[in-house]
């Protein structure tokens, strides 16, 4: 059973260890507040954590949907409990809301991260962008999926102004309801290969999803009328295997990702903006009012757009700022761990002349 679900030779081998310990190999499918429901050999457990992987969870995080995990079966109603989780291979990491430097996995080992958006008064390119750097960073094969083409007076029209700041990855048109668009998707997905949909709520993620699926696999609801945004549908992350032998994985949405350690993507979707720089006339030019500056000759003559250009700044200043904290929230671990090894050799110190 999960070899439809992505397990494969090279899986199998960096399992042995854990075989050989008596573990089982599984692979998450739903995350709960407590368990994890996970697809095995022999079909679906719902699964605890261990206490040992608990307590590394605040530093290395918790399984995530997509994970391979190693399973001790305990027997009874089939429960389960996860030992170990599997190195991933690639994961759609964004900032927790509650840290500036805690990470949160979205879907892990995925493929194709689909970035979606609708094709009405929340189209938003600078959304689209910041989406866009963090499927980079993920590792996975970013495509930009806009939905409810049937609302749209000029659907292709809107897909030629998103390719332009899509850093030339696919952007395709769809409508889930009027049936559009839906095989191109699939195309975008080898079989046994496995897809995540990232997007705000209400663009459609769920509607896809049921319509690939061919059946009603999750809810969904009408946009509110009042700004043309969608309602809050999805509560959960799930990985569902499609007629053909895919996988999707649609999530809850999010009105904006938090990035984290996501230099790489910014540079990939703003590569046209790094191409450019590279024509200034000094190497440490900073853009502002230096002469020769191409970044600056470009705005002026409108080649490049003054809102993608505060965009790539608004980013790069974030990643920046994050990666900051972040250095300074490990110097500070470092520096208490020190004192701490500091403090522990003055009391053996003193307890070794006490002893004399």
């Amino acid at each position: 059973m999960i070899t439809a679900y992505g397990w494969s030779a090279s899986l199998a081998e960096a399992f042995a260890a854990f075989a050989q310990a008596g573990y089982a190999p599984g692979r998450v499918v739903v995350q709960h507040r407590e368990s994890y429901d996970v697809v095995t050999e022999h079909g679906e457990v719902r699964a605890k954590i261990s206490g040992r992987l608990r307590e590394g969870a605040a530093e290395a995080g918790y399984p995530a949907v997509g994970d391979w995990v190693a399973l001790s079966l305990e027997g009874g109603e089939g429960a389960a409990v996860i030992q170990e989780v599997l190195p991933r291979r690639t994961a759609f990491v964004r900032r927790a809301a509650d840290s500036t430097q805690r990470t949160q996995v979205i879907a892990a080992n995925i493929d194709v991260a689909f970035v979606v958006t609708s094709l009405n008064a929340d189209l938003n390119p600078r959304r689209i962008e910041r989406f866009l750097a963090a499927a980079w960073q993920s590792g996975a094969r970013p495509v930009v999926v806009l939905t409810k083409a049937d609302l749209s007076e000029d659907p292709q029209g809107q897909a030629a102004a998103i390719a332009e700041v899509a850093a030339g990855c696919p952007v395709l048109v769809v409508s889930a309801r009027a049936g559009v668009g839906l095989d191109g998707l699939l195309d975008q997905v080898a079989v046994g290969e496995t897809c995540v949909l990232i997007g705000s709520s209400g663009v459609g993620k769920s509607t896809l999803v049921n319509a690939l699926a061919g059946t009603e696999r999750m809810a969904t609801d009408a946009i509110r009328a009042g700004d043309d945004r969608g309602r809050h549908t999805t509560s959960h992350r799930e990985l569902i295997l499609l007629p053909g032998g895919r996988l999707i994985l649609d999530t809850p949405g999010v009105r904006e990702v938090g990035l984290i350690d996501a230099e790489e993507g910014v540079s990939a979707v703003f590569d046209d903006i790094e191409r450019l720089a590279e024509g200034c006339r000094f190497s440490d030019c900073g853009h502002a009012s230096e002469p020769g500056c191409a970044v600056q000759a470009a705005l002026a003559d409108g080649t490049l757009d003054a809102a993608r250009w505060a965009s790539f700044q608004k980013l790069g200043v974030e990643v920046a700022s994050v990666e900051a904290k972040t250095d300074r929230a490990s110097r500070e671990a470092e520096r208490r761990r020190a004192a701490a090894l500091q403090r522990a050799y003055r009391t053996t110190k003193r307890n070794d002349r006490g002893g004399a």
